[in-house]
């Protein structure tokens, strides 16, 4: 039986981390605009996914086939550990139905990334696809968490300190993060990301204008890089971007501070906050980058890979922060 658990847990923690890189190879399928050199599903040029040739995977076919083989891959492993929590007997109902929920929400994300691929890859259905991709993560972290070793030690300390303010701080900053990876998927798919194309200046000017001059200043530098020319809807959309990733920093900094002085007792948060403020720092600089070097794909991709990341890292930080039962939690003040 403890050879099972160990098993289960360890699994759970390679369902995260393929997860990840499964993101990582949607991002580069995007960045390479690779999304439709597949153009039918779900078979891939007539054939079964598994039985197409691998001496014919070049070009945009090595991103977007190789992208369906391990999202079905991962839709395998997550049956495989759904169907593995509803044989434990003892295993609470919660993290059964968490298992239940982490199938449906993968074989979700297939069908919706089939669909993309029918409907020509329309910005709403596609925006939908990237974000239920973060959002099962969450999912499959929640799991990981709740079959953890760590969460069954904290079962057998009498007593521990509970911030409210830094776990209010926390679900806020997960929230907005969460908000800015939706706003990020919109811009993406939106051909919005060099909407604005230089970093620090917006339009070449300290302040935008949000005139038909100052779009037009744009739309020549996107003409002269064999760009087409955006509108002022994609314009909003990447200032925005760019002004609630200011929003997230001044929250995380803010977090540093209450973590600080008040969780010092608490090494395990800040650790995590640790890391996560690493992450922050990798994914401004991969956005600055991004900008700066016009999108350039493995730099992009890793943007929105270390976006995944640090929402991850951030959720994290909250299930580190919270009380183990919902009855602890609603004790709690947050004011």
């Amino acid at each position: 039986m403890q050879t099972q658990s160990i098993l289960l847990r360890r699994y759970a923690k390679f369902l995260c981390i393929i997860t990840l890189f499964l993101i990582a190879l949607g991002a580069l399928v995007k960045s390479t605009e690779s999304g439709l050199s597949v153009p039918d599903w779900p078979t891939t040029y007539g054939k079964f996914m598994f039985a197409y040739p691998l001496n014919k995977m070049a070009g945009g076919i090595k991103y977007e086939h190789t992208h369906r083989m391990l999202a079905s891959i991962v839709g395998l492993l997550t049956l495989t550990l759904t169907v593995w929590l509803l044989r434990i007997k003892d295993m609470p109902v919660w993290v059964k139905r968490l298992g239940i929920l982490a199938f449906v929400t993968v074989v979700l994300q297939g069908v919706l990334g089939g669909l993309t691929v029918k409907f020509f890859l329309p910005v709403w259905l596609s925006t939908f696809h990237g974000v239920l991709a973060q959002t099962f993560l969450l999912i499959v972290i929640l799991i990981a968490y709740a079959l953890s070793k760590e969460r069954r030690q904290r079962w057998t300390i009498e007593e521990e300190s509970y911030d409210p303010l830094f776990l209010k701080l926390s679900i806020f900053l997960m929230v907005m993060i969460y908000l800015q990876l939706i706003i990020g998927n919109i811009m993406r798919h939106a051909q919005a990301g060099l909407a604005v194309p230089d970093f620090p200046t917006m339009g070449w000017t300290l302040l935008p204008s949000f005139d038909q001059v100052w779009l037009n200043r744009i739309n020549a530098w996107r003409f002269e890089n064999n760009l087409d020319p955006v509108n002022m809807g994609q314009v909003f959309i990447c200032l925005f971007h760019r002004f609630w990733a200011l929003l997230i920093l001044i929250d995380i900094l803010w977090l540093n501070k209450i973590a600080y002085e008040r969780c010092l007792d608490r090494p395990l948060i800040l650790k995590t906050l640790y890391w996560l403020n690493m992450a922050v720092i990798l994914q401004i600089t991969l956005g600055i980058s991004t900008v700066l070097t016009h999108k350039e794909v493995y730099t992009t991709t890793c943007h929105v890979t270390t976006g995944a990341i640090v929402l991850g890292l951030t959720f994290l930080m909250v299930l580190r922060s919270t009380p183990l039962t919902w009855r602890q939690f609603k004790t709690l003040s947050f004011k």
